[in-house]
């Protein structure tokens, strides 16, 4: 069951075409501050929905509008990811409040929510995306602890890649292959930390090591 819960923030979408979804966690101290702060006009941020920890699902913003959740952001070459994408928010205290565990029941909704989106939109796996990898340098959540191997592998939501680790390839070479799947790599560092919190969650620390390699190789074979 989905709550109505209506978002001021909101404006029409700049195109069309909707082919993103972008997962968030609120990183605020609990949900009901987190409702109310994308429900306040002059805060001026939003997203179509927020997904509390006991699975309760609220809708703030229609699919159809464009709701204020990606900020300053890009994806495979390409700004205002806002008007793209759906936004979702996971209510959870975040790196800087207690980060913790996505709960079983938060993340059964979040699947549920997402089943249907897929049902009603041309998303591509590889544009299943969390904030931190459209805004980098900014941005760290849904986090290293949020299931994207899970979603991948048993609901078939986004991608997850198992590559054998390999000769890690010039800077440069790694630059491209973030690229082509869709990181702005100007902020090496980051792109490949973003990376690593997404594909590789058990160690990030923005080294492309010979796992990092590997992985990043065979999430390339299973995009093109």
């Amino acid at each position: 069951m989905i709550t109505e819960h209506p978002s001021p923030n909101f404006e029409p979408r700049r195109g069309d075409a909707i082919d993103m979804i972008v997962l968030h966690y609120t990183g605020m101290a609990d949900g009901p501050a987190a409702l109310a702060r994308l429900c306040d006009a002059e805060a001026k941020v939003s997203a179509h929905y927020l997904i509390e920890e006991d699975g309760r699902v609220f809708s703030l913003v229609p699919e159809s509008l464009r709701a204020w959740h990606a900020g300053v952001s890009s994806w495979r070459g390409e700004g205002d990811v806002n008007s793209r994408s759906i936004g979702i928010e996971l209510v959870n205290p975040g790196h800087e409040f207690g980060y913790r565990r996505f709960p079983e029941s938060q993340v059964a909704a979040l699947i549920t929510l997402i089943d249907g989106i897929l049902r009603r939109h041309h998303i591509a796996a590889r544009n299943v995306v969390g904030h931190s990898d459209v805004a980098p340098t900014r941005k760290q959540d849904p986090g290293e602890l949020f299931p994207w191997q899970r979603l991948a592998e048993d609901h078939a939501i986004g991608l997850w890649p198992c590559g054998e680790a390999s000769a890690v390839p010039p800077d440069h070479v790694v630059a491209a292959g973030l690229a082509h799947f869709g990181w702005d790599t100007t902020d090496l560092t980051a792109a490949v930390t973003a990376f690593q919190r997404h594909f590789r969650p058990w160690q990030v620390d923005g080294v492309v090591d010979a796992e990092t390699a590997g992985r990043l190789r065979a999430l390339l074979k299973i995009t093109r």
